[in-house]
């Protein structure tokens, strides 16, 4: 009796390699012209501006001491009913200098639809105070978009996490 599993192993690895990536990239612009939509410019969205605090890492032991950490940006829709639009979103540093635009384009986020910016544990330039400004539009009587970061880390058996949540300016 011969045996034929090297030829049928071999087959599902080619198979099992040839998957896409699933990687989404939140820095990556391609990814946010996805979600792209083209506003009228003369709509009767009511527009606002949202603030949230976020840390990509925070002082440990002394200030001279920092631990890295992952951050999570939920840009959270409430509304069961109606999208929501996200006209820009800008990523600050702890001395109030820009770091990055997400993007600086209109993105929607369907009814009860979150999306989410991730900052690498490695990206550190953020620093102990990093800072999102958002600039948002929904329609009249509609609840405004929910901001809301989760910052985490673990090294070993110790874990840190906390949360953050915007404000409207």
């Amino acid at each position: 009796m011969k045996v034929y599993f090297f030829p049928l192993f071999l087959i599902v690895f080619l198979l099992l390699g040839c998957e896409e990536e699933k990687k989404i990239s939140s820095i990556d612009p391609v990814n946010w012209q996805k979600r792209s939509i083209s506003l009228p410019a003369s709509d009767s969205l009511t527009r606002g501006s949202s603030y949230l605090s976020v840390y990509s890492e925070i002082y440990s032991v002394t200030e001279e001491r920092t631990h890295n950490l992952t951050v999570t940006v939920s840009i959270r829709n409430v509304s069961s009913t109606d999208s929501v639009f996200i006209l820009r979103s800008d990523y600050y540093d702890t001395h109030g200098e820009l770091i990055r635009t997400y993007f600086d384009h209109p993105v929607f986020v369907a009814p009860l639809e979150t999306i989410e910016i991730v900052i690498d544990e490695g990206d550190e330039v953020g620093g102990t105070g990093g800072n999102f400004i958002f600039e948002w539009a929904t329609k009249p009587d509609i609840h405004e978009p929910f901001f809301e970061a989760v910052m985490i880390s673990t090294s070993g058996q110790q874990g840190i996490s906390f949360t953050t949540r915007g404000i409207r300016r």
